[in-house]
């Protein structure tokens, strides 16, 4: 036991050094970036500072699978180059014995990052698109979801317009049951619409079967209503920008993704992409389980039997190997063309199995 603790002890001080190297390093680099990128915008130093400590967590989230594969290689070269591998083989424990701990210790790291630093990274992902959109172009485009509907709010130098639909198609350029709110840039009302069906087209929304209603101070908007069979109104959405609109899956806390699933489906979308998001989220523990068993295999030897740096450049490489992998599958899950579950779930059990085939060749040939 006392064993354990202490191989664990050294994993968490190798995986927590890391962590703070590569914080640092990307939130150096993206600070640069985005004095570059907002140069001819006026923000401030203080808050292009703000954008980069906003974005740092998705960063570190992302190259997650990396820092654990330099922590398992950091461990166990640090036990080989001190000779305490070759002690604990003398005391009678295995190598695959000596991997508990290591093993234990990534899957609580996957388990605490899937259910609590997810949410975290949700949070200020959102928070930093919205304030990098407000930088550059003083306004932005908003999607949500809610039991009443679809909400949408579009920008442009005519001011905002918010649009809420009881249902769309999946593209979202196709609006049921709709009304729109139109504001000055000012911010007051100007005018409101209701329609029967709003349909997406070259740079305007073309409503059919449409009422207005002016909302200027002092008038009796009931008594100045306009009927038209067909009209359009001026918008900058295109289909991209709207599925751009909708956000990342990865900007949703994990805890809230089942119930907005279960809006998207019910308000017309596909919900397939968030649905494999949420399945591989809940299989991520167990993918960086199978880094580190990976990362153990090439470097659980003395290095007496020389090519360390082949063995440790081969653990990277087969680590970023199985982490394409599992991408390219993502992509697949989401096109439709493999279950859900097998796009979230073959990655990591296959590596796993791979990684335990390695260690056992490598321990008893």
């Amino acid at each position: 036991m006392i064993l354990n603790f202490y191989l664990a002890r050294r994993f968490l001080r190798s995986f927590g050094g890391l962590l703070l190297v590569f914080l640092l390093m990307s939130m150096l680099i993206d600070l640069v970036e985005h004095l570059r990128r907002l140069s001819s915008t006026s923000a401030t130093f203080a808050q292009v500072a703000e954008l980069a400590l906003l974005n740092a967590p998705q960063g570190i989230y992302t190259i997650l699978p990396l820092v654990m594969i330099l922590s398992t290689v950091a461990l166990f070269l640090g036990l080989a180059r001190s000779s305490e591998m070759v002690v604990i083989r003398a005391a009678g424990r295995s190598a695959l014995r000596a991997l508990v701990s290591p093993t234990v210790t990534a899957l609580m790291i996957g388990v605490v990052t899937v259910a609590v630093f997810n949410p975290i990274v949700a949070s200020t992902s959102k928070r930093y698109s919205s304030l990098l959109e407000d930088y550059r172009a003083g306004g932005r485009d908003v999607i949500s979801l809610s039991a009443e509907g679809l909400w949408l709010r579009q920008g442009g130098a005519e001011g905002q317009t918010v649009i809420r639909a009881a249902r769309s198609n999946p593209q979202a350029t196709e609006l049921y049951d709709v009304t729109m709110v139109q504001y000055a840039p000012e911010g007051g009302p100007t005018r409101r619409i209701e329609a029967d069906r709003a349909r997406l087209i070259d740079g305007a929304w073309e409503l059919r079967d449409a009422r207005i209603w002016p909302l200027d101070q002092g008038q009796n908007p009931q008594a100045r209503i306009e009927n038209y069979e067909r009209i359009e109104v001026p918008s900058t959405l295109t289909e991209a920008r709207i599925r751009d609109t909708f956000g990342e899956p990865s900007a949703i806390p994990i805890w809230d993704l089942p119930t907005y699933i279960q809006l998207l489906t019910e308000a017309g979308f596909s919900a397939r992409r968030h649905a494999v998001w949420f399945q591989m989220e809940l299989a991520r523990p167990l993918f960086l389980v199978a880094l580190v068993l990976v990362s153990a295999a090439f470097t659980m030897r003395h290095v007496r039997f020389g090519n360390t740096g082949v063995a440790v450049l081969t653990a990277v490489m087969l680590g970023f190997a199985l982490y394409y992998l599992r991408n390219f599958v993502q992509i697949l899950g989401e096109n439709g063309q493999i279950p859900v579950a097998l796009a979230a779930w073959a990655p990591p059990v296959a590596s796993v199995l791979l990684a335990v085939g390695l260690l056992l060749h490598a321990e008893d040939g």
